[in-house]
């Protein structure tokens, strides 16, 4: 490409998903948005080439939104893209760790941070994000009522663009933190080197051994499923949607032939994308 490529994220700068767009292309413009609908409409208006999204975490799980926008969209999965993620506590320049009080942050950070915040006996209050804490920590005066005392929880990064001092570096509890982010485009991506992987989403009929059926077809073509997870159909009470994950490419022979058989079994199939598998410090471990 001639000119950058945009990414949409949502968050602000210093966020893990800017840091998962920076890790997919190093040379885009990624593009924060306050949600994740807005930074998904934004790929697909066009507005920007990619979207970067999260899908899930390795201690919380499944992130339904991103899911829940794949559903009804034409946005492909072209990538993934996995970042380690570490907590670093934050302040004002000068201010000292006896001095902090209350400590800012997104609530999954928070509580990936427990045993910290109860040791040094802070204050934990919600914030947007882990680097809008940040942000708002920076512009904030702590020479006023209520401003003093305050700390946020967020990326190295976010402390360097803040301009803000890290008191204490990887204070979350476990360090096997990642965090998985889909990269969606308008355009299928082409079949690259390395580990491929595919991912789809499906339906049944209300009949005994339906999602066997389905499950039957990826194993009867040696096709390793890596995730399987059930989401709530939003235009059927009662009625589910199935997310799967599987290792190959829909241009290999015994992937055609397993989403042949998914297409006669199935109520419904939607083929995501395939892409390369991102590699992680997860695999060597």
């Amino acid at each position: 490409m001639n000119t950058r490529p945009k990414i949409a994220y949502q968050g602000v700068a210093g966020a893990n998903s800017e840091q998962a767009s920076l890790q997919f292309h190093p040379d885009s413009e990624p593009i924060g948005y306050h949600t994740f609908q807005q930074a998904f409409q934004a790929a697909l208006k066009g507005e920007c080439d990619y979207a970067c999204l999260p899908v899930e975490n390795s201690l919380a799980g499944s992130i339904n939104q991103t899911y829940d926008l794949l559903s009804d969209s034409t946005l492909h999965v072209i990538g993934e893209q996995i970042v380690h993620v570490h907590h670093n506590l934050m302040v004002k320049p000068g201010v000292k760790l006896c001095e902090v009080k209350r400590v800012y942050s997104h609530p999954q950070a928070l509580a990936q941070c427990q045993a910290f915040i109860e040791k040094h006996k802070l204050e934990a209050v919600t914030d947007f994000d882990t680097a809008g804490a940040a942000k708002l920590l920076s512009d904030l005066d702590i020479s006023k009522p209520g401003g003093e005392g305050r700390a946020a929880i967020a990326t190295k990064r976010a402390a360097e663009i803040y301009g803000l001092e890290i008191l204490a570096e990887h204070i979350e509890d476990e360090d096997f933190n990642y965090t998985r982010f889909f990269i969606l485009g308008q355009d299928e991506a082409k079949k690259g080197e390395g580990k491929q992987k595919s991912s789809l989403m499906l339906a049944t009929r209300h009949r005994p051994g339906d999602l066997l059926a389905c499950l039957e077809e990826f194993r009867n073509n040696q096709v390793n499923i890596t995730k399987l997870e059930s989401r709530p159909r939003r235009d059927k009470p009662w009625s589910y949607l199935f997310y799967v994950d599987v290792e190959g490419h829909i241009e290999d022979d015994n992937m055609q032939r397993a989403m042949a058989g998914l297409m006669r079994k199935a109520a419904f199939v939607k083929f995501l994308g395939s892409y390369t598998a991102a590699h992680t410090m997860i695999e060597e471990s």
